[in-house]
């Protein structure tokens, strides 16, 4: 649906031109037709100066028109070659993250252009300031410089589960400085490229989701094998889109206050982690509330004299 919108104004601003570039077509006196022809031709290509008239206006609007045009175009075309892979997807995002902010600027600089500003002593005073605040910036080259060493050494990609400190989410977007990270409740994080040190990615390899369920003391323990060592590929047949293969029944963990820890381990994907061991969780309780397997309670001994 947002393509579709995308294409449509896409449409109206190439409309748009086409419109403004005959000015014969529009409603104005034949001085202003001239005038406004005179600006088209003279200002997409050179420099010129003079006062500030409504052709200057809608030559001004028509540029921002094609700027925005080739923008759009230009992303479309990257969206598209992007949905060939998360690394594509990731690589496309920078470049056109980077393509907005030189046309931000070409816009400026053109507009400034039609309304006859010295567009060369402009840029040569930015160049001067840039050059100063440049000391003070060196976060943000420091984030730039980063952002591009993570796309291009393929550290994580658009896509893949990280854990940056104690937050754990996906990665929805790479930009040229910054990172935003989603956690399963929703929540974004956005972090400078340049602070994003001593993460994990956990989507390059399939996970194990651990669960440790607890029994009685008193279990038939041989038995009690024989009941999950039968269960495990009903599970897996059961629940496929969750697990990689089968849940594997590790033996008993510890030895604790009120009963044994038994270990499972089931081989899934990093994004299915924790509803995959809920669900495991689930199934055990089930099997072992059907066949008299206690799950214990911590109990206190009394001795009285």
């Amino acid at each position: 649906m947002r393509k579709f919108k995308t294409l449509i104004a896409a449409g109206i601003a190439a409309i748009l031109i086409f419109v403004l570039a005959h000015p014969s077509w529009l409603p104005l006196s034949q001085s202003a037709r001239s005038r406004l022809l005179e600006l088209e031709k003279s200002h997409f290509l050179i420099e010129n100066s003079g006062k500030l008239t409504f052709a200057h206006i809608i030559t001004v609007l028509m540029a921002l028109c094609v700027v925005w045009l080739v923008y759009t175009i230009i992303k479309f075309i990257l969206l598209s070659v992007g949905k060939k892979g998360a690394r594509a997807r990731t690589v496309t995002e920078l470049i056109i993250s980077t393509i907005r902010y030189l046309a931000v600027i070409l816009a400026v600089i053109w507009c400034l252009s039609i309304l006859g500003v010295n567009t060369t002593a402009v840029l040569a005073g930015v160049g001067i300031i840039g050059l100063i605040l440049g000391f003070g910036a060196q976060s943000l080259i420091e984030d730039i410089i980063t952002g591009a060493f993570i796309i291009f050494e393929g550290q994580y990609n658009i896509g893949d589960i990280i854990v940056l400190d104690d937050f754990r989410g996906i990665v929805r977007n790479i930009g040229v400085r910054t990172t935003t990270i989603e956690d399963v409740g929703g929540n974004l994080k956005v972090v400078n490229n340049s602070d994003i040190r001593n993460f994990q990615n956990r989507s390059r390899k399939n996970s194990l989701a651990v669960c440790d369920v607890d029994v009685a003391y008193d279990t038939d323990i041989p038995r009690m094998e024989q009941l999950i060592a039968a269960a495990m590929p009903k599970m897996y047949l059961a629940h496929q889109d969750l697990y990689m293969s089968e849940p594997v029944y590790y033996g008993i963990e510890t030895l604790a206050e009120s009963g044994m820890t038994l270990r499972f381990v089931i081989p899934v994907k990093e994004v299915n982690v924790f509803v995959a061991r809920r669900q495991f969780n689930r199934d055990i309780r089930i099997l072992f509330s059907q066949n008299g397997v206690e799950i214990p309670f911590p109990q206190v001994d009394v001795h009285q004299k």
